[in-house]
């Protein structure tokens, strides 16, 4: 029997009866992926990140056949993932042109960032990336069923990015628990991979992330792949309708 990356919950969005007789019928769903370079995933020469592993996955003989789109974009902040998201969604139909079924988002790492100093100005205020993340969201779900996947932490000793950005956990932890609030508003399943992380230690931590402090490297991504393929698993026969 197919599954579906999902905690235990059900979906809310106007769409969920579709994808769940989609599920019911092992019918493979078409899902796009949009976000920044986490989604892109930059800095995984051999997996091509969590995104790319998991198409695979679902590709393989033994896979369920769903189709995945990956459309991440280095350096996208929310506003930018906002404007893009439904043309990017109707241009991914297939199938008798088909919409798409499932949107993975993962976004709001580059909008913590501050500018030219520790303490300069945020490249996204904190009450912009609400509103802005509110549009996205209220957007998204209008589409399709939504699940948003978190940030990861970065390595605050390897500051700044690119000789301009500073991040560090506390503004991430501020972006994080905003996005996290709203997705919970509006019953979309969220994956704190921030927190996740954090609990396992900062030595740790620097074992998962590339030289830039900022981007998983290859053995990161396989730990991404591997805590968003240990999420809560629903089989269609366990959705409740």
């Amino acid at each position: 029997m197919q599954t579906i990356l999902s905690p235990n919950s059900s979906f809310v969005t106007s769409n969920d009866r579709v994808l769940h007789k989609k599920l019911q019928r092992q019918q493979p769903l078409k899902v796009v992926a949009l976000g920044d370079s986490l989604i892109y995933g930059y800095g995984d020469y051999v997996g091509g990140g969590w995104v790319e592993r998991l198409r695979r996955e679902w590709m393989s003989p033994q896979g369920a056949g769903h189709v995945l789109y990956n459309l991440g974009v280095r350096g996208d902040r929310v506003n930018q993932v906002a404007i893009r998201l439904e043309q990017e969604f109707n241009c991914r139909g297939e199938l008798r042109n088909r919409l798409p079924d499932l949107i993975l988002l993962s976004v709001g790492l580059n909008d913590s960032a501050r500018l030219g100093k520790p303490s300069g100005k945020l490249y996204t205020d904190l009450d912009s990336f609400r509103q802005h993340l509110d549009y996205l969201l209220n957007v998204a779900q209008d589409l399709c069923p939504v699940m948003f996947i978190g940030m990861t932490p970065v390595s605050e000793a390897k500051m700044p990015f690119m000789d301009c950005l500073y991040y560090n956990h506390l503004d991430q932890y501020r972006y994080k628990e905003a996005t996290l609030q709203a997705c919970q508003d509006r019953n979309i399943p969220y994956l704190d991979i921030f927190d996740l992380w954090l609990s396992r230690g900062i030595d740790w931590i620097d074992t998962q992330l590339g030289d830039d402090g900022l981007h998983p490297n290859v053995i990161g991504y396989q730990t991404l792949f591997a805590d968003i393929m240990a999420w809560k698993l629903i089989e269609p026969s366990q959705v409740k309708r």
